[in-house]
């Protein structure tokens, strides 16, 4: 993907522009999902190493990062998608399986948002602390690719942050649904973006 300055700061990615504070999105990283035992995991360990990576690049320019986690406290939360997912009825309030993976922990100015359903944004705070973060765009990975990813994406599209998905930090147990999703995040939602490229960008802020 061509990448070039269009001012001082703002450096384009494809079609959309990674301002002069994008933001670190980590979606659903939590052991739920990063642990082969629990019934929504999987083996996402080199996800998890190209996270950690883009953890330290974002650390280091101390630009915004933000992770989220689905969590139940009661049984009204979101009742219709766990029914139709009963295997989301394991991330209850206080399990470990709500829990960051810890080998990504967040650091104490790092927030963790809580969630119900698929987007980060969805009954969230997640925006009014990008805002409060002064993010001008967003860089989403984590799990899973084709459902919280892809939700995640389409909803900062709609909160009008250009939206940037890095596939090396995404995952899915499904690798077709991963690359359809991939193909239309991509297509309508924002840009598809390799860590290298991604790395390669925030380098020129």
């Amino acid at each position: 993907m061509n990448k070039k300055t269009t001012n001082d700061h703002d450096l384009s990615v494809g079609s959309l522009t990674l301002g002069s504070r994008p933001a670190l999105v980590i979606i659903d990283m939590s052991l739920g999902f990063t642990q082969s035992e629990s019934r929504l995991g999987g083996d996402f360990t080199a996800e998890v190493d190209n996270i950690k990576h883009l953890l330290e690049q974002f650390r280091a320019r101390d630009l915004p990062i933000l992770y989220t986690t689905v969590v139940y406290h009661n049984e009204q939360q979101a009742r219709v998608f766990r029914t139709r997912l009963p295997d989301l009825n394991i991330l209850q309030a206080n399990s470990k399986w709500v829990q960051i993976d810890p080998r990504i922990t967040p650091r104490p100015d790092e927030p963790i948002i809580e969630k119900c359903w698929a987007s980060g944004f969805f009954k969230t705070d997640l925006h009014t602390h990008l805002q409060n973060k002064n993010a001008d765009s967003i860089v989403v990975v984590g799990l899973t690719t084709s459902g919280c990813v892809r939700a995640t994406a389409v909803d900062g599209l709609q909160h009008d942050y250009p939206v940037f998905v890095v596939p090396q930090g995404c995952g899915d147990r499904n690798l077709t649904a991963h690359n359809a999703s991939l193909h239309d995040i991509n297509a309508k939602y924002g840009v598809v973006v390799s860590l290298e490229e991604l790395c390669g960008a925030l380098a020129q802020l």
